[in-house]
């Protein structure tokens, strides 16, 4: 236990020296996954009344057409029964509902709920990587369709990224808007050599890796290069402490309230919600 205190207390030492010297953007997961129910409306609208303008968000494509915001394809975990996003419509879908009585939220709805809103930071995620489900075809489609929509509906003030695992969907958009900056590549590993080549080879300025593993001198080294660093996930207050520590620029957190109380006793740490 005093070994665990003594580690804590350096940590924050360390974290506190760092963070006068650099800003760190915190962002909601899904709208705060473990304090709302993800990816619908009321939490994002809660979330946002908290005090949260940076949020992290998933898009599908409905069997006609509609972009839905979903993390699952099945939407057995999260609603009343299940069934593939794909493969229903927009109509079907809306007949499903959470326990919390909520309905699939369109990314429209998304969009119409955030147009009014000052200095936002949100994410939304390709969920594009299942080959049998987005083929090359489909993808550059789903691509475009995604990155007109999205840009059209943009505050000027706002940071909109368009981010993927989907190497696929990643370099097709770098390729089709070279020199913009709307990209991120995710990864479930650290900020490694590795992960940092890669996204330079995709050439995109912003990558993402798990904050469990990756070095501080990792950071550093994809900052030389010109790479912007989001690290996730963060559950808890000690992950955002450790995130900042590591010199991330940005943070995903599922839980975003608890994070903007504890960061109130914390006035030292240059914070952006």
């Amino acid at each position: 236990m005093k070994k665990l205190a003594i580690f804590a207390a350096a940590l924050l030492s360390a974290a506190s020296l760092l963070a006068q010297e650099q800003e760190v953007r915190v962002f909601a997961h899904r709208a705060g996954r473990n304090e709302f129910e993800e990816n619908v409306l009321p939490s994002f609208r809660e979330c946002n009344a908290k005090g949260m303008n940076g949020f992290e968000t998933d898009v599908r494509l409905t069997a006609d057409g509609h972009f839905v915001i979903s993390h699952d394809a099945d939407m057995g975990r999260m609603y009343d029964r299940p069934g593939i996003i794909e493969e229903l419509t927009l109509k079907e879908l809306k007949t499903f509902h959470t326990k919390n009585g909520n309905q699939i939220m369109t990314l429209d709805e998304l969009l119409d709920f955030l147009k009014d809103k000052k200095g936002l930071y949100v994410e939304f995620e390709m969920k594009t990587t299942d080959e049998k489900a987005y083929p090359m075809e489909k993808l550059t489609k789903y691509c475009d369709k995604l990155y007109k929509t999205i840009m059209k509906a943009k505050p000027a003030d706002a940071t909109f990224l368009m981010t993927s695992f989907d190497t696929r969907a990643v370099r097709y958009l770098s390729t089709t808007h070279p020199g913009e900056d709307f990209l991120m590549l995710i990864n479930s590993d650290p900020i490694t050599d590795k992960t940092i080549a890669l996204a330079q080879a995709l050439n995109v300025r912003r990558l993402a890796g798990t904050i469990h593993g990756t070095s501080r001198q990792k950071v550093k080294e994809a900052h030389d290069k010109g790479l912007i660093i989001s690290l996730w996930p963060g559950t808890s207050p000690a992950d955002f402490m450790l995130g900042v520590s590591l010199g991330a620029d940005y943070l995903c957190t599922d839980v975003p309230c608890q994070i903007m109380e504890w960061t109130k006793k914390t006035p030292w740490i240059n914070v952006k919600f």
